[in-house]
């Protein structure tokens, strides 16, 4: 809970194990603390922060562990449920996972002694990500290397199927276009599906391979960011299919592009995990060069807090914050 300089980070929090995925929930769950989630090698641990950026009584940060959810193999990737609620009596915690073994798996927990979860079947490949319905919370979407994108209801019967022409990398359901999928897929398409229709709606070209992932801007619909190669490009889908802006910013290759949830121009995007440091970069639109250079311990994951300019990243025994300029 210390401040570290030594790589400018400006939070870590000691974890028990290697952190694979980490999350923010990008929810209001009705509490002040926000809450955050993040998978290692066989367990989940759901846990809240609160930030001296937010809250002048708060020294530093503070965190604490609310409940530690056996998985038992290795968590890929994490989405939080719109139904979390920490007001409700009793509490009510929701959110589903991604693992090695192809499977989703469906937690709910009341923190208490109600704590259940459902295994999804379908998959046949790797699932690269997944998504809550970002209203109701009724449906989640995950995309895999099996070349498909599938919608599933709670119980984990598919409601949709789509196919798509290579591995699906990024997923994302936008609260304000809650009938539209986007889909962002490795040979550098970026699809947009309507959920009632069932069809491919729109499609943005990278031009460029591989692409590892892709983001729907929270506070503007409109603009969609990714990472392909060493590349971040952005676009404004009004004006035209190809990026409208690009920049060469990972040397090896770019892994993860997240927007932030609290302004239109802040991006973040990580390098490959490399054999020693994973470099994060914060980006604002108008500015030429990255705004904040931060490196983690073999990191992975990369995710925005709700309502403030920070972000986080998952990494050896560790979570690493970093607070950026608005």
């Amino acid at each position: 809970m210390k401040q570290d300089s030594t790589r400018n980070t400006s939070y870590t929090v000691a974890c028990e194990d290697y952190v694979h995925v980490v999350k923010f929930n990008p929810f209001d769950s009705g509490d002040s603390y926000s809450l955050i989630a993040y998978g290692g090698n066989n367990y989940v641990v759901v846990g809240t922060c609160r930030f001296q950026e937010e809250d002048a009584e708060v020294e530093g940060m503070q965190y604490k562990t609310l409940r530690t959810f056996h998985h038992g193999i290795r968590v890929d990737a994490i989405a939080w449920s719109p139904e979390t609620r920490l007001d409700a009596i009793p509490p009510q915690i929701r959110f589903c996972t991604a693992a090695s073994d192809r499977k989703l798996r469906l937690f709910t927990s009341d923190l208490q002694d109600k704590n259940e979860f459902k295994t999804f079947d379908g998959h046949s490949d790797y699932i690269n990500d997944l998504v809550f319905a970002p209203n109701e919370g009724q449906e989640i979407a995950s995309v895999s290397d099996d070349h498909t994108c599938r919608v599933w209801d709670l119980e984990g019967n598919e409601k949709a199927h789509f196919v798509l022409r290579s591995p699906g990398m990024s997923v994302c359901w936008h609260p304000e276009e809650a009938f539209k999928l986007m889909v962002a897929e490795k040979n550098g398409t970026i699809r947009f599906y309507d959920l009632i229709t069932q069809q491919a709606i729109l499609s943005l070209e990278c031009e460029q391979t591989p692409l590892m992932s892709a983001d729907w801007c929270f506070k503007n619909t409109l603009k969609i960011g990714a990472v392909a190669g060493g590349d971040w490009l952005i676009w404004d889908i009004t004006r035209s299919s190809y990026p409208q802006d690009k920049r060469p910013v990972h040397v090896d290759r770019a892994r993860l592009f997240r927007w932030s949830r609290v302004n239109e121009n802040l991006f973040a995007t990580t390098g490959y995990p490399g054999k020693t440091t994973t470099q994060l970069l914060v980006h604002h639109l108008g500015h030429p060069q990255p705004i904040l250079t931060g490196t983690a311990a073999v990191g992975s994951g990369l995710t925005w807090h709700r309502t403030l300019p920070l972000c986080a990243v998952g990494g050896d025994h560790k979570i690493f914050f970093w607070v950026t300029e608005m």
